[in-house]
């Protein structure tokens, strides 16, 4: 197995495109985004995309290359990832995958678990539910059915309950009872990299991304983005927050600190997933580059 996927992982605002950029250009080869928000061409602001001038210095795969109006899951991302990793493997030997999203970084080096098809109306029952009864209904339910899940997903994300939910509705079975029956074996070694700081540095940081954010020009695009504010994709932090700003309900400095509130939260899912890992190598965002580098050129031989 002569083939190396460098993996890096972290908590938003923590450098990983900075470091992902370095990498590739010592290696002199290309960038995967598994950031599943940096896929949509419309949600640019923020989702801290690359920035032109970050794109220029690499090439990278999977930013904008959809648009919110697409229907792009995790499954597809999973599928497309590895027929460019197949691509770009033939002319290098290393490959970088920079990301947030926990599930596409384990759909690439992993792969999903296999679940059965589900019929359609389960779902829309349950969406339904969760705008007439709310999240916390369907916490409960999930926590009746399959204790494991309930424990073990993003329970405060409505889309990984749901999905929870109608595998175990519509199968009888445990929606955990479908987790990891059978490794899947990919032809490249993974080096995954992690960056981290101590709780108070990673949300001061992601406090001063929010604030440049907004100075950018986050609500503009927001306000660009008001007739579809009903999609799917769009539901998300920064989004949602200035959604309900431009609907009357909160206040701009409210729904600000919303927007900070949220990413933290996230942020310490994010670390929560990632630290399940044990074999990443975590560093200290401060670590120079360097340093990195050396300690993955002498894992790669």
């Amino acid at each position: 197995m002569n083939k190396t996927l460098i993996s890096i992982v972290g908590p938003t605002a923590i450098g990983k495109t900075a470091l992902s950029i370095k990498l590739a250009n010592h290696f002199n080869t290309e960038i995967l985004s598994a950031d599943s928000r940096q896929f949509f061409k419309e949600m640019q602001i923020g989702t801290a995309a690359p920035t032109p001038e970050e794109l220029a210095t690499a090439k990278h795969h999977f930013i904008h290359h959809k648009s919110i109006k697409d229907n792009y899951n995790v499954g597809a991302f999973e599928k497309d990832a590895i027929s460019t990793l197949k691509t770009l493997f033939k002319t290098h030997d290393t490959v970088i995958m920079v990301g947030g999203s926990g599930l596409y970084v384990d759909a690439v080096s992993k792969g999903l678990d296999d679940f059965p098809d589900i019929e359609n109306n389960i779902r829309e029952t349950l969406n339904n539910d969760l705008k007439t009864k709310g999240l916390s209904y369907l916490q409960e339910r999930l926590e009746q059915l399959d204790t494991a899940a309930y424990n073990k997903i993003a329970i405060d994300n409505p889309h990984r309950v749901i999905r929870a939910l109608e595998i175990c509705i519509g199968t009888g079975k445990p929606y955990s009872s479908f987790l990891k029956k059978g490794k899947i074996e990919r032809p490249f070694k993974t080096i995954t990299v992690g960056l981290s700081a101590d709780r108070e540095m990673i949300y001061n940081r992601i406090n001063k991304r929010v604030d440049i954010m907004i100075q950018e020009g986050l609500l503009e695009e927001v306000k660009s983005l008001v007739p579809f504010k009903g999609l799917n994709a769009l539901n998300t932090v920064g989004y949602k927050e200035l959604f309900n700003y431009l609907d009357g309900e909160w206040t701009l400095d409210f729904a600000i600190s919303e927007i900070k509130k949220n990413t933290r939260r996230f942020a310490k899912r994010q670390l929560t997933w990632f630290k399940k890992n044990a074999e990443t190598f975590w560093f200290d965002y401060t670590t120079s580059k360097e340093h990195i580098i050396t300690f993955i050129s002498q894992n790669i031989s």
